[in-house]
């Protein structure tokens, strides 16, 4: 296995090799570029090669301030796990130095875990976040558009609305609640509860929704649509939360990868407390980095309150 410079000779395999990362890593939320020759020019351009046939190659730019980045690197999955990406970057750094580089930056996506790894055990260590936005998004936060209606309810699973209505005026007071809330009388085995605090006050919300199930020894489902662009719902057991779901988890900002998987629904435990299909769960409970690739977040919250069957769902 040799690696060498690429001239212009190698542009069909570069061309080739670039369209096999964009196929198999692009998991950017806008399109890949077009890949042309005119991707590598002014690029210092690695090609590794194994009895004539191209297996990897590496591509970046050295600049002047004492710094060099690697836009790409790739090897064959064939080939994989051969000390490749090693040689290739060997030369990569060795062309750095003597272009006056100290210091050598990649861009690894963040959930790229595996590969996060092979970089920190080369050396690689984290110095700044690239963040993105639709541009509509950031025009509607800037213009202070963004927000829209917000409203959620509380259902305990029972049949016992005076005892909601007990431990309902019990507690909603030290949340901050005053004036009356609505309590409705049983439906399709839920009673449901409405105020304006659970509207706009997620922590009270699900704070409340906590003391109902310990009070009353039964699930307690707090779902709500938030800023007209967020559905969501949590599912709580003897006071302690078992289940919670978010339509885009990183809506207001980035969460670590654990957190974003905790925000899908589990449809094992969806389907036990409330005797809803998991297939179904999996269908409906669906999530995304944007409102945009989901249902409108008021048709998303009414399907998720039917697949639960809560009656009442949503507005007070």
């Amino acid at each position: 296995m040799t690696v060498r410079e690429a001239s212009s000779f190698d542009d069909p395999v570069l061309v080739e090799l670039l369209g096999e990362i964009f196929e198999e890593n692009w998991d950017r939320p806008w399109p890949p570029p077009e890949v042309t020759p005119a991707s590598f020019r002014g690029k210092l351009v690695l090609l590794a090669e194994d009895g004539g046939e191209a297996i990897g190659l590496a591509f970046g730019e050295i600049f002047p301030n004492g710094f060099a980045h690697v836009n790409i690197v790739y090897v064959r999955p064939e080939r994989r796990r051969e000390g490749i990406t090693k040689a290739l970057l060997a030369e990569f750094s060795e062309r750095a130095k003597a272009g006056g580089a100290e210091h050598i930056t990649l861009d690894v996506a963040t959930r790229n875990e595996v590969g996060k790894r092979v970089w920190q055990r080369l050396g690689f260590t984290e110095w700044a976040q690239r963040l993105s936005v639709p541009v509509e998004t950031l025009d509607r936060r800037i213009t202070g558009t963004e927000r829209g209606e917000s409203y959620a309810s509380l259902h305990v699973q029972t049949d016992d609305a005076a005892a909601v209505r007990t431990a309902v005026g019990r507690y909603l007071p030290r949340f901050g609640g005053s004036g009356e809330p609505r309590v409705s009388e049983p439906g399709n085995g839920w009673v449901a509860v409405h105020h304006e605090l659970l509207d706009s006050d997620r922590k009270a919300r699900e704070r409340l929704a906590s003391e109902l199930s310990n009070a009353t020894a039964a699930v307690v489902c707090a779902i709500a649509l938030e800023d007209g662009a967020v559905v969501r719902y949590a599912l709580f057991e003897r006071g302690s939360i078992v289940d919670e779901y978010q339509s885009v988890p990183e809506f207001w900002g980035p969460l670590p990868p654990g957190d974003v998987v905790a925000l899908g629904a589990n449809p094992t435990v969806v389907s036990r407390l409330t005797g809803a299909e998991p297939a179904r769960v999996r269908a409906v409970a669906r999530s995304a980095s944007s409102p945009d690739e989901l249902p409108p977040p008021a048709e998303l919250f009414a399907q998720l309150a039917e697949l639960l069957g809560l009656e009442g769902a949503g507005r007070g």
